[in-house]
């Protein structure tokens, strides 16, 4: 691939569809309010949430800076969700759209911020905590408020943003068709002989074709280095006889993609072809498993079932998936020991993998939503080996 675009590849332009219309101001109303319910019904008097995905979630606000000044939306049942913001950028936080389902309080720098937060927090109340606050800000409350206790959001919340909606779904299944369109133009693309870290440059420069925003990870591990499932590509040439593995994704229209194939430059071996087709077995023995009620565990074991009996469970070194919304990686988690249910409007990766050090690895990687009768894939790209050159 060069540096032409998809138009000039082709010959036409890149298939497009109208953006999904935006989300409103009662939409984020209604996730506040979820929130404040969720968190009363763990025992919380309600959470505290700092700029990060939970603050675009219920607020549709992303400030558009890390800063050191004290941002935090307080929400707690019975009382309307108040956003504590710097001045200087109380004027974006009022444009968000989520803002007018919520009052707005600032503070100048040279004042206390904990002065304005503290009086909006019951003073003996335990409050769930976005994952990515940061701790001088913890601190603050906690010195200003010394009857008041916390508990991660990812522990006492995990599943604040785990059901989507329509809306989000539609998101999401955009987000997978143009990652899909992305994984069908790479195979056009030659491998051998030129550098992993070339092929995902193509990789990113084919999201951003195809409408995403934002690029997460483009991961193009050849021969040995497909056994390390998160292996950054940098200069290995790759090699006629390589098996590749090619794990990407990131937002389109605010919701995550993700998804993995793997390929092989020229003819595989024998076993190179029998560990894809292992592979594929307990993908589809994964996604099988997705149904309504089922535990999360049961999709991790599913498909680890399929790789252990072959052999090569000890090869199968991470979880079978995890979930995935305004975060390409986020709670549920499909692994042993998650009991929780599945739930219509879950989403979430299934993506077992073999990884056989210092030889290759292969890996498959769908996301997919629990549906009222069992599940569906927003990845529909062949999950046969592709043969490149």
């Amino acid at each position: 691939m060069t540096s032409r675009s998809a138009r000039d590849r082709e010959g036409a332009p890149v298939p497009t569809t109208a953006p999904p219309p935006p989300f409103t101001a009662d939409d984020y109303r209604a996730r506040m309010a979820r929130a404040a319910e969720s968190a009363a019904e763990a025992g919380l008097t309600g959470v505290l949430i700092a700029p990060g995905p939970d603050l675009t979630y219920l607020t549709g606000y992303r400030p558009t800076a890390d800063t050191e000044r004290l941002t935090m939306l307080v929400v707690a049942a019975g009382q309307d969700p108040v956003l504590v913001v710097p001045t200087l950028e109380a004027p974006d936080a009022a444009r968000a759209p989520g803002a007018p389902a919520l009052t707005l309080r600032d503070w100048t720098d040279g004042k206390d911020p904990y002065g304005v937060t503290a009086p909006l927090l019951d003073p003996a109340g335990r409050f769930g905590v976005s994952d990515n606050a940061w701790a001088m800000h913890l601190l603050g409350l906690q010195q200003a408020l010394p009857g008041t206790s916390y508990a991660a959001l990812t522990e006492a919340l995990p599943m604040l943003r785990a059901v989507k909606d329509a809306r989000e779904l539609d998101r999401l299944a955009a987000a997978g068709a143009a990652a899909d369109a992305a994984y069908g133009e790479i195979l056009k693309v030659r491998f051998a002989g030129r550098r992993e870290r070339d092929v995902a440059a193509d990789l990113a420069a084919l999201l951003l074709e195809h409408g995403h925003s934002q690029v997460d990870f483009t991961v193009v591990g050849s021969g040995p280095n497909g056994a390390d499932p998160h292996h950054e590509a940098d200069d290995r040439v790759i090699a006629h006889g390589d098996m590749v593995v090619l794990d990407f994704g990131g937002l389109k229209y605010g919701y995550g993609s993700d998804t993995t194939r793997t390929v092989h430059v020229g003819e595989p071996d024998a076993e190179e072809r029998r560990v894809h087709d292992l592979v594929r077995a307990a993908q589809q023995a994964g996604f099988e498993a997705v149904r309504p009620g089922a535990a999360c565990q049961d999709v991790d074991r599913a498909a680890r079932a399929v790789i252990s009996g072959a052999g090569y469970g000890e090869y199968f070194i991470h979880r079978t998936g995890h979930g995935i919304g305004v975060t390409t990686h986020e709670p549920p988690y499909m692994i042993e020991g998650e009991e929780r249910p599945l739930v219509p409007g879950m989403c979430f990766s299934v993506e077992p993998g073999v990884y056989l050090p210092g030889r290759f690895g292969v890996r498959i990687e769908d996301i997919v939503t629990v549906t009222e009768d069992g599940g569906r894939r927003l990845n529909n790209t062949p999950r046969e080996m592709a043969i490149v050159e």
